[in-house]
């Protein structure tokens, strides 16, 4: 090809009718990334359009306020969404940690990289410990896989005048429901945790110092702010609908 060819091509590529920079120039690694996250976005859609059918189709459902009212080891009743609000709170702050990691990680600062990383993983223990208590306190109450509470539980989650089989099946279908998605996304944040921790390692043997780049901390970092949104999804569908 000639060179005015070559010439006239770069200018049509330069032009703002060009499209600007193809996608497929990111990083090889970035974009696998990118490609999971749309799966398992998928995956997460799936199971909270199938709470959000069974939710509205029911003729009554737990109400939100009265089952999630306690502040686990504290106080048992009169402080609806306080304690799940605490664990919003905690992973938004970790996920605000990770991205001033991910930014010392553009300026090559390794000692502030490791700093956030290890704000983010603490805020990610915290997240599970967290869920933990919730989990122990409403198993106390009676709700589990395959569990029904008893009838003086399930009088006070429901409004007045819902029978008691209703009641009981729309108990079953909610702890089966919580339990199973809330425990995907627990997983997902240990996973998190865990890769965070390995990252981290990493960082502090000059693995990344040594590549000149810190992009395997971006890439972690766009995992962690995906586990931050479905969380927003999660919250909204079952702590406030």
């Amino acid at each position: 090809m000639s060179t005015v060819a070559t010439q006239q091509i770069d200018e049509i590529k330069s032009t703002p009718w060009s499209g600007g920079r193809s996608p497929f120039e990111a990083e090889y690694g970035k974009i696998m990334m990118w490609f999971f996250l749309l799966s398992d976005a998928f995956t997460f859609s799936s199971l909270l359009i199938s709470y959000g059918a069974l939710r509205f189709s029911s003729a009554a459902w737990p109400a939100p306020s009265l089952v999630f009212q306690s502040i686990p080891g504290m106080v048992d009743k009169g402080q609806p969404l306080v304690f799940v609000g605490l664990m919003t709170l905690i992973l938004i702050l970790s996920s605000v940690t990770m991205v001033l990691a991910v930014e010392a990680g553009h300026r090559n600062s390794k000692k502030e990289v490791v700093k956030f990383m290890i704000f983010t993983i603490i805020g990610g223990f915290m997240f599970l410990g967290c869920q933990a208590l919730e989990w122990t306190h409403l198993h106390t109450e009676g709700f589990w896989w395959g569990h029904i509470p008893n009838k003086e539980t399930l009088e006070e989650f429901f409004k007045h005048g819902v029978p008691l089989l209703q009641q009981q099946h729309s108990s079953q279908q909610f702890a089966n429901l919580f339990f199973t998605i809330t425990g995907f996304h627990g997983f997902h944040v240990f996973s998190g945790v865990i890769i965070n921790i390995i990252i981290t390692l990493n960082v502090l043997a000059g693995t990344y110092e040594r590549r000149g780049s810190y992009l395997m901390v971006e890439k972690i970092g766009l995992y962690w702010h995906f586990v931050d949104l479905v969380w927003v999804f999660v919250f909204t569908f079952f702590y406030l609908v």
